[in-house]
């Protein structure tokens, strides 16, 4: 019996492999391991939250050129692996409302498993790994490290939000944002010792920096 999730993981770490923005297969690997602790105090499809999981960041518009072609390879995979239509429409419901972008204008509302997937990639995002995270995304497509004259910046869209600003300013318009947005008991728990660690460092930093 083919073990479909085990193909679709391995078509992931494939579209990911190369990635040097923070949303690798390490990422991918470590939303999949929160999901899975998420999964253990929720009732839900365990396969539709993992399979999204996996799949989260392979066409996601801000990391490649040409989503829509990727999203058509995504849909065919996942055809090619029996995989019902409307469990393939539920991964992409997930996938394209699950973002913070996407939750800008207004809050989108997400299934259980949704929720789950949502937590979990969000988990990623904050703590020390999410700190290491937000420094390497920002250096990598050349935002400033931090500019005390530069505010954060407030009630943004998707458009505005996508615009560079600095690493720092990207804890207050959105990482420092997220332990209050949390779903699931779990992630909420997890997401107040993480927040504490952000907090502490940002205190640090602007210490070491001259503030």
């Amino acid at each position: 019996m083919v073990n479909k999730l085990s193909i679709v993981k391995e078509f992931a770490q494939n579209q990911l492999k190369n990635d040097k923005t923070g949303h690798d297969f390490n990422h991918i690997l470590r939303v999949v391991k929160n999901a899975q602790l998420i999964l253990a105090g929720e009732s839900a499809n365990s396969e539709l939250v993992l399979v999204s999981a996996y799949l989260h960041d392979v066409f996601d518009d801000k990391l490649i050129e040409d989503p829509a072609s990727k999203r058509q390879e995504v849909r065919q995979k996942l055809t090619e692996l029996g995989y019902p239509s409307n469990f393939i429409d539920q991964v992409f419901e997930i996938i394209d409302n699950m973002s913070f972008s996407a939750n800008l204008a207004q809050k989108k509302t997400l299934s259980i498993e949704g929720q789950i997937v949502q937590d979990a990639d969000r988990l990623d995002a904050i703590g020390a790994v999410g700190i290491a995270r937000a420094f390497y995304y920002g250096g990598h497509f050349g935002e400033t490290m931090y500019d005390p004259e530069i505010l954060p910046r407030q009630q943004m869209n998707k458009t505005a939000y996508r615009q560079p600003g600095t690493v720092i300013n990207h804890f207050y318009e959105k990482l420092l944002k997220l332990k209050d947005q949390m779903n699931t008991i779990t992630a909420q728990t997890i997401a107040k010792q993480r927040q504490r660690f952000m907090l502490d460092f940002l205190e640090k930093f602007k210490s070491e920096w001259g503030q």
